[in-house]
């Protein structure tokens, strides 16, 4: 029910580099190319580092900020959002995260764990916050509080030359690959239940606890087809140098949103305004660019938009 960010260890041989990709869901506009803005920019850039808001700060609960840092869940294997590569978390939610960080005066530290129980994790009290490619739906927000930061959309991946002539419309009887937890498995159930209506053969729905792990079925041949977030496949493509090639066009574009518990005072409101400030004074484009996904930039973040649709 959300989207999954993940990394990026590239490797020599493009199997091994589509092993190490991890998926989240979120959306960029709708379009044939894939959104997500394509391959990182320059994955080397530094951002510089922001100043203290004082008085966003001091919204931030003290419980919260007691110890210094906030402690983040994230499933790291959804590049380029989140990800890990020799050793070190990256990507462009942990840039961001950082950023945010340094706008509350408070370190966002980053802990890996599977992305189906980070919600879980968060309403338990385990994280102080969560930030995994998640996208924003009426279920997630009951649960806890969503601060937007980018947008994503659906998009699909099949091998080069899409040898079984597939489109998103004739998925029955096929082999798919998607993340477990994420809005792609409820996009299958419901495409399942038409296959029903039709008399066709239900799709074989191949669910992975890694978005990695996705990707490299469909690279190995195991399944014919593959759903993640539109900047995770468009990832996925440019890393496999050829192997891939998306499938018909991002759809279902919906904002990603930074979880936080509920019942927190102002912390949502201070997380939105870190955010915000971060978008005008330009440092929000930069990582974007670092990570070659601007397609996906908002203008304005905000807390518990309403849904779309």
């Amino acid at each position: 029910m959300a989207l999954r960010t993940r990394h990026k260890l590239l490797a020599l041989l493009p199997t091994l580099a589509l092993a190490t990709l991890s998926a989240a869901c979120g959306t960029v506009q709708d379009n044939p190319s894939g959104g997500g803005g394509g391959a990182p920019g320059n994955t080397q850039s530094a951002i510089p580092t922001v100043s203290k808001d004082d008085a966003l700060a001091a919204m931030v609960p003290a419980d919260i900020k007691s110890d210094g840092k906030i402690l983040v869940g994230q499933d790291q294997s959804y590049p380029p959002n989140e990800f890990v590569e020799n050793g070190q978390v990256t990507g462009m939610a942990v840039d961001l995260g950082k950023a945010v960080g340094q706008k509350l005066g408070t370190e966002f530290s980053f802990e890996n764990a599977a992305f189906d129980g980070l919600i879980a994790g968060l309403a338990s009290g385990r994280y102080e916050a969560a930030m995994s490619s998640f996208t924003v739906n009426a279920d997630r927000i009951k649960e806890v509080d969503m601060v937007t930061y980018f947008t994503a959309g659906t998009s699909g991946a099949v091998l080069k030359g899409n040898p079984d002539k597939l489109t998103l419309d004739t998925l029955c009887g096929k082999n798919v690959a998607v993340q477990k937890g994420t809005v792609q498995v409820d996009d299958l159930e419901a495409r399942t239940a038409k296959c029903k209506q039709a008399g066709q053969p239900d799709i074989n729905v191949q669910q992975f606890q890694n978005q990695t792990d996705a990707n490299l079925a469909l690279t190995s041949k195991r399944v014919q087809a593959m759903l993640a977030d539109s900047p995770v496949v468009d990832y996925a493509i440019k890393q496999t140098n050829g192997q891939l090639e998306q499938f018909g066009q991002v759809y279902d574009s919906a904002p990603y949103g930074l979880a936080l518990p509920k019942a927190k005072g102002d912390f949502a409101k201070a997380v939105q305004g870190a955010i915000q400030s971060l978008i005008d004074d330009g440092t929000y484009k930069k990582i974007l660019e670092k990570w070659g996904v601007q397609q996906g930039a908002i203008t304005k973040s905000e807390v518990n938009p309403a849904p779309a649709g």
